[in-house]
């Protein structure tokens, strides 16, 4: 159980709203899903999912207070998880301009919106890098599954092969050493030839 604590001044109390962005993926172990929930102060579920790879989820945290992040592994109790998370809080409000614009607020105020504007950009290569990242976990993981499976395939087939060439020489033993059924059989070429001129 991973928790988040939303703390606010008494004055802010009453009027407190964060906007809390959660991201989750399993990287691997078993079907790559697992069941998660998000609860408040109160032990109210906020959202939960069920057998779910990957969420990206963003809720209005109400309660001032400590907040849960539950994952359960325990419809797949034989297989681990490995799960990459991450939480994202936005409860500063942006610093609002003056009434009375200068001319080195109205610079600050664009330099302001540019770094609003990168940081956003930031956020979503960081987001767009932990999509691929999930993805190269649960590709390596198939490549080596399907490695695993074709090894112990081959080695089965091996063994079958082998098994079959015994099986096939004693086969052939058993039908050239004479003896079929209890009988033994005589090669003997008999007859009479008669030469005439």
């Amino acid at each position: 159980m991973l928790s988040w604590t939303n703390r606010a001044r008494r004055a802010d109390a009453c009027s407190f709203l964060a906007q809390v962005g959660f991201y989750f993926a399993v990287q691997s172990g078993g079907s790559f899903d697992i069941d998660w929930t998000v609860t408040d102060p109160k032990d109210t579920i906020v959202i939960e999912g069920e057998r779910e790879r990957q969420g990206d989820y963003i809720f209005t945290a109400y309660l001032v207070g400590e907040y849960s992040f539950c994952f359960n592994n325990d419809m797949s109790s034989f297989s681990e998880k490995l799960v990459d998370f991450d939480i994202m809080v936005e409860s500063e409000p942006r610093p609002v301009a003056p009434a009375k614009p200068t001319a080195l607020t109205e610079q600050t105020s664009s330099l302001e919106e540019s770094i609003y504007k990168l940081s956003g950009s930031l956020s979503s290569i960081q987001r767009t890098q932990k999509y691929f990242r999930t993805r190269e976990h649960r590709k390596v993981s198939t490549v080596q599954s399907t490695h695993w499976r074709i090894f112990m395939f081959s080695i089965s087939e091996s063994i079958l092969m082998c098994g079959m060439s015994a099986f096939q020489v004693w086969v052939v033993q058993r039908f050239f050493r004479g003896r079929v059924g209890g009988r033994k059989f005589s090669w003997k070429l008999c007859g009479k030839y008669r030469v005439e001129m």
